[in-house]
């Protein structure tokens, strides 16, 4: 197995651990922000789209005019690292949009990621990056941010009364 498709199965195992989160996470909680806590399931879904798209596309080959398709500028900002979850819905786009955000950004990575030389994935990167500064480094990162995220929406969803899912 190369170091690229190392990477590419851990992004995917880590995409599908999320889904089972969130495919049992009712839309109408995404929202809410736990009495204890500071953040909310759309500020998550929306940041690891946006840290995706950055780490997967971005960072690898920089920014091209149908990135735009995958996501808008406004909605990157929204959920760069950094920002404050908001629960007030007309402050965020619907969780429908925030939810094809995030499979379109996967979906472009998965397409894209194959593709990427050795030579490309040597070049050097300053942080964030997972293991070695590189842009292979980056797409481990990738995985591992995910993984993260998942456990704050594990969490969220636990302080929302709903059972656990592993």
């Amino acid at each position: 197995m190369t170091s690229l498709q190392l990477a590419i199965d851990q992004i995917r195992f880590s995409r599908e651990y999320t889904m089972t989160l969130l495919d049992q996470t009712p839309a109408d909680h995404w929202l809410t922000i736990p009495a204890s806590g500071h953040t909310n399931i759309a500020w998550q879904v929306g940041h690891l789209a946006m840290a995706q798209y950055g780490l997967c596309l971005f960072r690898i080959r920089g920014r091209e005019e149908a990135d735009l398709d995958l996501m808008s500028s406004s909605f990157r900002k929204k959920y760069s690292r950094g920002t404050t979850p908001n629960p007030d819905p007309s402050r965020n786009p619907s969780v429908a949009e925030i939810r094809a955000v995030f499979e379109r950004v996967n979906e472009q990575a998965n397409l894209e990621m194959p593709n990427y030389s050795d030579d490309v994935l040597a070049e050097q990167v300053d942080p964030p990056y997972a293991a070695i500064p590189t842009k292979l480094g980056c797409l481990l990162f990738c995985s591992h941010h995910e993984m993260i995220h998942a456990g704050q929406i594990g969490m969220i969803r636990r302080q929302l009364g709903l059972e656990p899912v592993r």
